[in-house]
């Protein structure tokens, strides 16, 4: 049944602030750390006082590079820095460093998934460097907002999409694999929570099939991937039912109140020219060369995307097992490691996503800490493969006993334990004898009909073995004996 909202489309464009884990700040010496005592990551430089010089980071330009390479963007040669003047109480300096007419990275894209599954580039306008401000503190008392100026100067890249996101579900996915992929880089930990990943979203609807585009709203104050989408949400809802009840869209920037899940006004949206931007005076031009940009290239990780592409066109896996694998980088590096040394992918798979990752999550630690080594487990799967041991032998006994000595094989414990499993065809007819032995009338119920009684049989025969009997030639053999 269709409603007033299905004749209009939203258009969405979102700009990500990402923190760099750089050491220092973006134009000072001072520290560049989260949870920090307040105002003690200061000094003159952060606070503006007159006489004091920025200086670049020269790691920060190396990380937006590579920010920018990861998505396709091109890499402005020639480049200076702009002030932002605006007056805000944890902005010190009363301006921000950033850039405006050059861009570190301008076009670009990211891949993401619609509502329906397939596969979408979002284009991206471009992606500057600029400085973190201050944070304002209105919980602690209960009279002032208390300013915290550890943050001003904090270096971050902003990643601004063109409007082609087309609603909640697409904008929380690109948010996602903007976070996937400064994690994969290791230049921001994407931690939402803590603020090192902010997202802004301008939001407008028109009619379907319009030309124009309607009125925007820039909402803030998004702490989580799911708060980005139940603000578009709210903000798509409201614009809609004040279009249909004849009232115009103010152009404004709202916050987004995650305890009801609205949207409020909080200021007039201010124009580009309110900001006064101009060359900023104290740092020279920057020439990114192409010789640096081959540089940056090397350091390059594997990309998520290459990879998911990868596990399913070449290795063949389900689009949920690359998801899987490709969702964190150190476990996606970990699987890499184990296909170098087996063919086996759907099996490597399994092993990662589901025997590795539950004993990660059991424990409560990173596959950095996990004691067994990607080559071990591919030879666990080998020897499955080989026929040497059984599934259930393999990760109920052989992995705890390889976490607990990292240093052997998995071979020399399946030795060393007597797990070697049966293959001989002669001893598993002796054992399959016995089994069928212990139930003569089930046996004439199976021959009757009642085919569901393999199951015991096959149990009588695997304990009778202590586990070690074949199972593929042992259900095999068994199905043969009880046909004659």
């Amino acid at each position: 049944m269709s409603t007033i909202y299905d004749k209009y489309e939203a258009v969405i464009g979102l700009e990500i602030h990402a923190q760099l884990q750089t050491n220092t700040k973006a134009y000072s010496s001072d520290k560049n750390e989260y949870g920090a005592t307040p105002n003690t990551n200061v000094s003159v430089v952060t606070l503006g006082h007159p006489g004091t010089l920025p200086m670049y980071n020269k790691t920060a330009i190396n990380f937006a590079v590579k920010m920018g390479l990861a998505c396709d963007s091109k890499i402005t040669q020639d480049m200076i820095f702009a002030r932002k003047n605006y007056f805000y109480p944890d902005l010190p300096k009363g301006y921000q460093i950033t850039q405006d007419e050059t861009p570190i990275c301008t076009g670009g894209k990211i891949l993401i998934k619609t509502e329906d599954g397939q596969d979408k580039e979002v284009a991206l306008t471009r992606i500057h460097l600029e400085e973190d401000a201050g944070k304002s503190i209105h919980d602690l008392d209960p009279y002032n907002t208390l300013i915290d100026l550890n943050r001003a100067g904090v270096p971050l890249i902003e990643i601004v999409s063109e409007p082609e996101i087309k609603s909640p579900v697409e904008a929380y996915n690109y948010v996602t694999e903007v976070r996937r992929l400064v994690r994969y880089l290791e230049i921001c930990d994407g931690n939402m929570e803590e603020g090192s990943l902010r997202c802004d979203a301008n939001v407008s609807v028109m009619l379907k099939g319009a030309k124009k585009f309607g009125n925007r709203t820039e909402v803030k104050n998004m702490n989580s991937m799911r708060n980005v989408q139940k603000a578009i949400e709210f903000e798509i809802k409201r614009q809609i039912d004040l279009i249909e009840q004849g009232e115009t869209i103010v152009t404004e920037t709202r916050s987004f109140n995650a305890v009801n899940g609205s949207t409020v006004s909080m200021r007039s949206k201010e124009a580009a020219n309110d900001y006064r931007y101009f060359p900023e005076p104290d740092l020279q031009p920057i020439q990114v060369t192409q010789e640096y940009v081959e540089g940056v290239k090397k350091q390059m990780p594997p990309l998520p995307h290459f990879l998911f592409k990868k596990y399913t066109q070449e290795y063949g896996l389900s689009e949920y097992d690359a998801n899987v694998l490709t969702d964190d980088k150190s476990i996606a590096l970990y699987f890499e490691e184990v296909t170098k040394n087996t063919t086996n992918f759907k099996s490597a798979s399994n092993w990662v996503t589901v025997t590795v990752k539950s004993y990660l999550n059991e424990k409560a630690i990173e596959i950095n800490e996990f004691p067994v080594s990607p080559k071990q487990v591919a030879d666990i799967i080998d020897l499955i493969d080989a026929g040497k041991i059984s599934n259930s032998i393999a990760s109920q006994k052989i992995f705890p006993m390889l976490i607990e000595s990292p240093s052997k094989t998995a071979l020399q414990i399946a030795e060393e334990n007597n797990l070697i499993q049966n293959s001989n065809a002669d001893e598993i007819t002796e054992l399959i004898e016995k089994a069928l032995s212990k139930f003569p009338d089930k046996v004439e119920e199976y021959k009757a009909g009642k085919k569901g009684l393999l199951g015991l049989f096959m149990g009588e025969v695997m304990k009778l073995s202590q586990g070690k009997a074949d199972p593929k030639m042992a259900s095999k053999n068994l199905k043969e004996f009880l046909e004659k």
